[in-house]
């Protein structure tokens, strides 16, 4: 073998030798940390143990260790949101999102912390710190009558907020899971066509259908285009070009001003407010309200779709006045949009975690604004014609005895049955609470949506006082 024959092996091995190190190195050093922070880590089941709880806002739990093993008291009710830890499958929703705050204090996703700690709890020469806790605004009466009421239909969703601080009070999604066995049933969850595993609360995608009306009126009034006493004539249809905007089921509202209009939820009367609006205004008041933007919520959640600026043309605008086109969103969207008008306007910053108690303190989540899209003013107005939904329009199912609840309907059209849609709040003078829901394939949003709505306000105002 020649000089050079040699010094060309020589290069090549001492190559292969620096990429090792390299890759060493990364490994060890720069991607350590999340590696070591991975929740299917060995490491980190023998530090389960010492793992922090998860407690709903009366310091009930709602997730802990015990005997070794993580359990969830609420079970199906609050699966997705609470979520699972499996070192066979990782970890979700509450569980993945403060991973590193519910982990033994002092590792910190450090694998030489980690390590530590489990050598000194075997070798008896010190015990291992706990995690923190993470305590949430989840209120496990209205969780279970949110879940419960869902729990009547094959899939759908709901939100609960405090209207006055954006504080999630109940979350649940159906069809739902037990947490508590999850290694063992994950191969049928994953291959589960209705998608159990499924957060829809937050992370589905759905046309909103008239409950977006909200949207369309707050743009309206907000922008001067139109005025409360304005008024519309609706014969049951409204042709744009080749396209035809009908009402639910055939009907025709006649001659109504806005509040009738809203409370009757005609989409004739909606699809021309829209075209007044215009596709340059309704663009701006999608950007004031964050539509497709951040929640900036504490879990993943799933950001609004809607058409662009080179897609709305007449009749696609037509049909968002309604909810409809392209428009997508999850049901904390609808809930926020509830919030905005209860809240004067002011769109709230959602959030389920109110604090989390550790040995190095307490951190503390202060409610927060993510907009002001529309004014006082206008807010009030649409207030009134949400009144109107439930005292004589399409929302009468949602009244309660001696409470004035605010609300509207959607029937959103998809492929099948359409969707039941409700969001209100009450008591509408001074808002204390929001709910939305949706029932995937429910029908008409008055008959199945509304009653949940109802049943689940009921619970929330006698658990949230003034």
């Amino acid at each position: 073998m020649t000089n050079a024959s040699i010094q060309a092996v020589w290069r090549l091995f001492a190559g292969l030798f620096l990429v090792l190190a390299l890759r060493q190195f990364y490994v060890q050093v720069v991607a350590a940390p999340q590696i070591a922070a991975r929740p299917y880590n060995p490491r980190l089941r023998l530090l389960e143990a010492y793992r922090g709880r998860i407690l709903a806002a009366d310091g009930s739990v709602l997730a802990q260790t015990v005997g070794g093993k993580r359990t969830y008291p609420m079970g199906p009710a609050l699966a997705q949101t609470v979520g699972y830890l499996s070192s066979r499958y990782g970890a979700a929703g509450l569980e993945a999102a403060f991973d590193n705050a519910l982990q033994p204090a002092d590792t910190n996703g450090d694998p030489a912390a980690q390590l530590a700690q489990i050598g000194a709890a075997f070798a008896g020469r010190q015990a291992v710190s706990h995690g923190a806790d993470v305590v949430t605004t989840l209120d496990p009466a209205i969780e279970t009558a949110l879940a419960s009421e869902l729990g009547d239909h094959a899939r759908g969703a709901g939100v609960v907020l405090d209207a006055r601080s954006g504080a999630v009070l109940a979350i649940a999604s159906v069809p739902t899971f037990d947490p508590n066995d999850f290694d063992r049933i994950f191969p049928t969850l994953r291959d589960d066509p209705s998608s159990p595993l499924l957060n829809r609360a937050i992370d589905g995608l759905y046309p909103p259908g008239s409950t977006w009306k909200i949207f369309t009126a707050s743009a309206a009034l907000d922008s001067g285009t139109v005025a409360m006493d304005a008024t519309f004539d609706d014969p049951g249809y409204f042709q744009i070009g080749d396209y035809v905007v009908h009402d639910n089921e055939g009907e025709a509202t006649g001659t109504q001003d806005l509040t009738g209009a809203f409370a009757l939820s005609s989409n004739v009367d909606f699809a021309q407010i829209a075209l007044k609006v215009g596709a340059d205004q309704w663009e701006a008041y999608a950007r004031r309200w964050g539509i497709g933007d951040s929640f900036d919520f504490q879990l993943p959640a799933e950001r609004d779709r809607m058409p662009g600026t080179n897609e709305l043309y007449p009749g696609i605008l037509a049909q968002l006045a309604f909810g409809q086109a392209s428009l997508l969103v999850p049901p904390l969207r609808v809930a926020l949009l509830g919030a905005t008008i209860a809240g004067n306007g002011s769109e709230p910053r959602p959030f389920i975690v109110r604090e989390v108690v550790g040995a190095g303190g307490t951190t503390t989540t202060a409610p927060a604004t993510l907009a002001q899209p529309i004014s006082a003013e206008t807010a009030e107005n649409v207030k009134k014609m949400m009144v109107a939904v439930v005292e004589r329009g399409t929302g009468t199912p949602a009244a309660l005895p001696n409470v004035t609840v605010a609300g509207k309907t959607g029937t959103a059209t998809n492929p099948g049955v359409a969707h039941s849609w409700f969001v209100c709040f009450a008591p509408a003078d001074a808002p204390r609470i929001v709910v939305a829901v949706i029932v995937e394939n429910g029908g008409y949003g008055a008959d199945v949506a509304a009653p949940i709505a109802r049943s689940v306000m009921r619970v929330a105002l006698g658990r949230v006082k003034s």
